[in-house]
């Protein structure tokens, strides 16, 4: 059994389509944001650690506050930012990039202050505190430097009745062991069907398709190909914009039999922010779920 458990959350992004810092918005009166709820549930599972990938525009009231209810609820806090710089080759001029390096990236950026096995996720999506029992148990039997584990959800429970949403369509083997996860930025519904466009035609998929919602669990070595793999990105000349993702680094682990991914439905529901006015939803999702005790009022009293 594995004694210690980190949860990494990536809350670097810039929230463009949202229009504002999301990572850190308060969803009810209680003023804590989803990610907050992550580690609530977490911590219930038997997690002790918390690293935030975090940017520098989030201010330092919401660093005080965390650091303060990391205090109170006795779990080790780390806070990480993810700087361009970080993990670049010697002399590489980055100074005309705007964007972060990636969610790949970001989770490099945490080389330096995770040693044990870890759940990564993102800051503004809410995965249900049943699936962090399922990460913490994987985490105590199968979890190893050859094998990692994914929490995937079904693509109709993910989608947004505000605009399109990219999801990793994941193809699974017959013991669902993950043979790829292709990246769709179109997904959408259209009437009744749930579809991508794909070489300018609608691809119909079924609705309860499993797609990534970048809910990795990971044992620390992946932090070595993670480095590999972002050296190679750069010396191949990205375009400003571009991006290094980590299910294009885990695809190419699975490809180059680094290590194999084994797919889990996760036994939770799924809720997200990607545009501002998904936070009606989700207000009225996590208000239904105090409704039944499911958490309290206020997280943290």
């Amino acid at each position: 059994m594995n004694s210690k458990k980190t949860l990494l959350i990536l809350a670097g992004g810039l929230g463009s389509r949202y229009k504002g810092l999301k990572q850190i918005d308060g969803i009810l009166d209680n003023g804590s944001p989803i990610l907050e709820y992550s580690i609530y549930d977490a911590l219930r599972a038997g997690f002790s650690k918390v690293v935030i990938i975090a940017n520098r525009r989030i201010p330092e009231s919401y660093i005080e506050r965390l650091n303060a209810i990391s205090q109170k609820e006795e779990f080790e806090l780390h806070w990480v930012y993810q700087e361009k710089e970080a993990f670049l080759p010697l002399g590489y001029d980055s100074s005309e990039r705007e964007k972060p390096w990636g969610t790949g990236h970001a989770v490099l950026c945490a080389r330096n202050v995770i040693q044990e096995p870890f759940v990564m996720i993102n800051a503004d999506d809410f995965y249900g505190k049943e699936v962090y029992q399922l990460a913490s148990e994987e985490i105590d039997l199968h979890i190893s430097e050859s094998k990692f584990g994914m929490a995937a959800y079904p693509v109709e429970s993910t989608l947004s009745g505000n605009g399109n949403v990219a999801r990793g369509i994941c193809t699974l083997d017959a013991d669902n062991y993950l043979i790829k996860v292709e990246e769709q930025t179109s997904i959408r519904r259209k009437g009744d069907s749930i579809v991508y466009t794909g070489k300018g035609n609608d691809i119909e998929i079924a609705s309860d398709t499993l797609v990534s919602m970048n809910f990795f669990i990971f044992h620390p070595s992946v932090f070595i190909s993670l480095e590999s793999y972002f050296y190679d990105f750069i010396h191949s000349g990205p375009e400003l914009s571009e991006e290094f993702y980590v299910p294009s680094a885990i695809q190419r682990m699975i490809d180059e039999e680094k290590a194999k991914v084994l797919v889990k439905a996760s036994p939770s529901q799924w809720m997200g922010v990607t545009y501002a006015d998904d936070k009606i939803s989700i207000k009225d999702f996590l208000a239904s779920e105090i409704t039944k005790n499911r958490y309290p009022e206020d997280l943290w009293n």
